[in-house]
């Protein structure tokens, strides 16, 4: 690519690579044109702050993570609401529709021995605080962080068995993709049923 990039010419070089990849993170073919669209618009917006034209590629797929965790945020966050309102008990117990990650990440959480189960649920899944955990679940702050932080590595240890993950610079998950041959999972990944 020249060194003076343009939204045109990242769009004719990766826009299908890029389709694909989020395709593989969301529900459907609608969803992934709606969300390679937002990626595309955030590019534009930001174009003149890359810094290293040579990490074009990367710098993108980083924007298409983004916009694909966006979405599903806010999925589930439109769940919970629609949840609270309707106040339907049958619903609270169903993972939210469509969203194929929070599905597999769910099953893995619930299969976390009791202690820990909840501790983590209530922190990576709804989001919540350290503190709200301790409050809600009547554990001291230290007690709650311990629970967490436990829980956390049994749920890596049950990840690991069933996926490689890309991680960034600080330990984040940026992406995943199931082991050849895994049986743990079967919808974490692309080309799984």
């Amino acid at each position: 690519m020249k060194s003076q990039t343009t939204t045109e010419a990242i769009w004719s070089h990766l826009s299908s690579d890029l389709w694909r990849f989020i395709r593989r993170r969301v529900p459907d073919d609608h969803v992934a044109d709606d969300l390679l669209q937002e990626t595309f618009m955030r590019v534009h917006r930001n174009i003149g702050t890359l810094q290293d034209a040579e990490r074009l590629a990367a710098w993108v797929y980083q924007i298409a993570r983004n916009v694909v965790h966006d979405h599903h945020r806010q999925a589930m966050h439109s769940m919970a609401a629609l949840t609270d309102a309707e106040n339907v008990s049958d619903v609270d117990h169903e993972p939210p529709v469509g969203m194929r990650g929070i599905t597999w990440l769910n099953e893995m959480i619930q299969s976390l021995p009791d202690g820990y189960r909840q501790a983590v649920l209530m922190a990576e899944i709804e989001e919540q605080s350290q503190q709200e955990v301790a409050d809600r679940l009547g554990l001291a702050l230290s007690g709650a962080k311990s629970r967490i932080q436990r829980g956390r590595a049994l749920l890596k240890e049950v990840l690991q068995q069933c996926c490689s993950f890309e991680l960034d610079v600080r330990g984040r998950v940026l992406d995943c993709d199931p082991k050849p041959n895994q049986q743990t999972c079967r919808d974490c990944g692309e080309g799984m049923a």
